[in-house]
């Protein structure tokens, strides 16, 4: 069977390794990036350069993105240039970011009124994984159209789940990312604290660790805290960034979640601090410091 071929917009560590993963595996890709490095990376892997997301849609069989925010995701979709006005009847576009649930669903709407399907597949695991198809992949939207590209995603992940309409991935990867970073705050916290109330920080992991607290998110917050090691490879910024989106998220359910303005509140606070390009079990420093 001839495999189809990709659009990719997003060469970040996460999208080029993505697309290099691809390549190996025989596919045909056109990209398409602000950074030219990272561009001209893939077309010496045989790659092609897109003019315009109009012009990559239009002769792509997936379009692929791997973008920051949901703004940035519709600038490309509803662009004169964009997405929507070059995607093919009976394309497909995965969106492998973490967006707001209800901007991907309007934008499959839109997508389908021109015969074109979309799924929301939001990624887990790290870069390295990506660069060898080892993925997590929290896929979601409508079952026959995940069927069609569940081939291409098995070629990128190791576990790829089918989480019902779509919106579902980008919803689970919020709930995800509200526990995670939460935890990480909340321990990070606990730590600094034991700091100022001079108890040995390697103990109160010691003694915590044996007991159901413990978690991974605990031994990367102790990895910083304790050891001076910070290598959880997530950003406050994008923690910050997706606090934000889990709140709208709540909005729009009609609900509200005090727990998460809390974390919220924190993560938004060491960004304003100059925090934002650190990982996130940095922000023991910025609690370290924090006074009445």
């Amino acid at each position: 069977m001839t495999k189809p071929v990709i659009g990719f917009i997003g060469l970040g560590l996460m999208g080029g390794n993505m697309v290099e993963n691809l390549q190996k595996r025989g596919f045909e890709l056109q990209v398409m990036d602000l950074n030219k490095d990272a561009v001209d990376a893939c077309i010496a892997r045989g790659a092609t350069a897109a003019s315009s997301a109009k012009a990559l849609a239009a002769s792509s069989d997936i379009v692929m993105l791997c973008l920051t925010t949901s703004a940035v995701v519709e600038k490309l979709v509803y662009g004169d240039d964009g997405i929507l006005a070059g995607i093919k009847p009976g394309a497909v576009l995965i969106d492998f970011g973490t967006s707001i649930p209800a901007s991907t669903r309007k934008i499959g709407e839109d997508l389908a009124a021109k015969g074109a399907g979309m799924i929301d597949a939001p990624l887990g695991r790290t870069p390295a994984h990506a660069k060898d198809g080892l993925l997590n992949i929290m896929a979601a939207g409508d079952l026959d159209t995940f069927n069609k590209v569940k081939p291409v995603l098995e070629q990128q992940g190791e576990n790829v789940f089918h989480l019902g309409q779509l919106g579902a991935g980008h919803t689970t990867k919020l709930i995800n990312n509200f526990m995670g970073m939460t935890t990480v705050c909340a321990m990070s916290q606990a730590f600094a604290v034991a700091d100022l109330a001079g108890v040995d920080r390697q103990q109160l992991f010691d003694i915590m660790s044996t007991g159901p607290s413990n978690s991974p998110f605990m031994q990367f917050c102790k990895n910083y805290a304790v050891d001076g090691v910070s290598d959880l490879g997530f950003s406050i910024a994008n923690a910050n960034k997706d606090l934000g989106y889990f709140l709208k998220m709540v909005e729009d359910l009609g609900t509200q979640s005090k727990i998460a303005e809390g974390s919220s509140a924190n993560l938004n606070a060491a960004f304003d601090a100059g925090m934002g390009n650190g990982n996130v079990p940095e922000i023991f420093d910025y609690f370290l410091k924090l006074s009445k």
